[in-house]
């Protein structure tokens, strides 16, 4: 709501990546009017597009944590979740085999933390068992552990349904705009100042992931640093000649999972990542030194494994707290603010049930939440041309003559898919941003070939000159110069 050219609202949730979009979405169940901030063009424009896409089951979480406890609530939900939201989802399990007889004695206490955590369908392996259940697993496997319950999905996907979801509740979200400043007075939150102006509130929730640190000292509540956690990918080519059918983990260390070889939800492995911390937040660089340590543990566990089917390489930054752990704040002396910090690598996972919980605290600390019955749960995701029959080709080209030009060949993405992608809510406005909807550049080619009309349809679509079409962020324009 815009009166007198301010904005007023009843909550303000910086961050548009999974948790924000996840709380979001759950508040968008009451009546009560919520927006949501980010500086970046897109929704999931951080950490939340740089992941290994991977469901957890929180067996190997810190026991007791507040983390452990999200985790666990968290994976049960996804089942009923992606029905409703039309998120692409698949359970294939993980498994841990233990290659040393270091590692193999290992297994028992990783089955009991799991047992903490309430994970109780972990289950022991054979070395026979590990290699009928993935023949590429490395033959001196000595058994394992198989967590039936883990699951890879979509995670672009899912924060864009969750986010359209929120807005067709009646959601606002205010994209490519910056935070500059937080106003209180007399001990309670005021207004959130941005650079498309000033937004009146009574709740703020620091959702800000990589730089909910320097939010928070926007408030005199910055007793934490955070640390940028670069986790480095290779994604191989959907005929590779060595696949799993699992998440194949090795035995997790302190400091990470470790780096890992499984599927994605579109038929491609990926494989890594590495855990390097960081003091630049915006370093996503690729490197040599990474990428060959990728190669070399991930060989330990899959020796064939082809890296030269890479088709890309990627790396993201989770936000790593210092000192460490997961926490979801509120301050006697600062009434409506909540902060969220250390959200790490099983961010993804706990924003469904990060949301239910901080609705929960928000409501023990005054906000009055009275459930929308009119609440829609459901969304409908882009219908997938290449998933469709023959006859449901037929039928959608008759409606859509769009649906018969194909755009992508390599993930045989049509116009009018693109169409969709571009003008559904908060739709695609940037090359990028059609690339997460629909896949159109993600496959051998990386976009070398059907980049150019991606390029011609956003420009068509968005009234804008071809040399306005951005890659992502404002300013990333793809052609330099002037077309003529």
């Amino acid at each position: 709501m815009i009166i007198n050219g301010i904005y007023k609202t009843d909550v303000v949730i910086i961050g548009a990546g999974a948790v924000g979009c996840a709380i979001a979405r759950e508040l968008s169940k009451y009546q009560i009017q919520v927006m949501v901030v980010d500086k970046n063009e897109d929704v999931g424009g951080d950490a939340s597009k740089s992941n290994s896409a991977i469901i957890h089951t929180g067996y190997d979480a810190s026991p007791g944590t507040l983390e452990s406890q999200l985790v666990v609530a968290a994976n049960p939900m996804y089942p009923e979740l992606v029905k409703e939201l039309d998120v692409p989802f698949k359970q294939t399990g993980a498994i841990l085999p233990a290659i040393t007889q270091e590692q193999f004695e290992q297994l028992p206490a990783i089955k009991a933390k799991a047992f903490l955590n309430r994970v109780y369908d972990i289950e022991y392996l054979t070395k026979e068992q590990i290699i009928a259940m993935e023949p590429n697993i490395n033959p001196e496997v000595k058994g394992g552990l198989h967590i039936p319950r883990e699951s890879i999905i979509d995670p672009f996907i899912l924060v864009q349904a969750l986010a359209e979801n929120a807005n067709e509740n009646g959601v606002d979200f205010l994209l490519n705009t910056k935070v500059t400043g937080i106003q209180t007075e007399d001990g309670k939150i005021k207004a959130v100042e941005t650079t498309a102006g000033i937004i009146e509130t009574g709740y703020v929730i620091n959702a800000a992931a990589l730089y909910c640190d320097e939010i928070a000292a926007m408030v005199g509540k910055a007793d934490y640093k955070v640390v940028a956690r670069r986790g480095q990918f290779y994604i191989l080519d959907k005929n590779t000649s060595c696949k799993v059918e699992h998440i194949v983990l090795p035995i997790p260390t302190k400091i990470t999972k470790g780096k890992l070889m499984c599927p994605t939800i579109h038929g491609n492995m990926l494989v890594g990542p590495t855990a390097e911390d960081l003091d630049n937040k915006t370093d996503k660089s690729v490197t040599t030194d990474g990428l060959e340590s990728i190669v070399k543990d991930v060989q330990r566990l899959i020796p064939n494994v082809n890296i030269r089917d890479t088709i890309t390489q990627y790396s993201g930054l989770r936000p790593n707290r210092n000192p460490e752990g997961l926490h979801v704040d509120v301050y006697d002396d600062l009434e409506g603010y909540v902060n969220l910090s250390g959200v790490r690598s099983t961010g993804l996972t706990l924003s469904v049930s990060m949301g239910v919980y901080v609705a929960q605290l928000l409501k023990e600390h005054g906000c009055d939440l009275v459930y929308k019955e009119d609440f829609k749960k459901t969304r409908k995701g882009i219908r997938i041309f290449h998933e469709m029959t023959a006859r449901e080709q037929e039928e959608i080209i008759k409606e859509n003559p769009r649906y018969g030009n194909i755009v992508c060949r390599c993930e045989t993405i049509t116009e009018g898919e693109i169409l969709d992608a571009i003008h559904r809510p908060l739709g695609a406005r940037s090359m990028d941003a059609v690339k997460r909807r629909v896949r159109a550049g993600m496959g051998r080619c990386q976009g070398g070939f059907c980049g150019p009309k991606v390029l011609e349809i956003l420009s068509k679509e968005l009234n804008i000159p071809v040399e306005e079409v951005n890659k992502n962020v404002a300013g990333s324009y793809m052609v330099s110069g002037k077309m003529r």
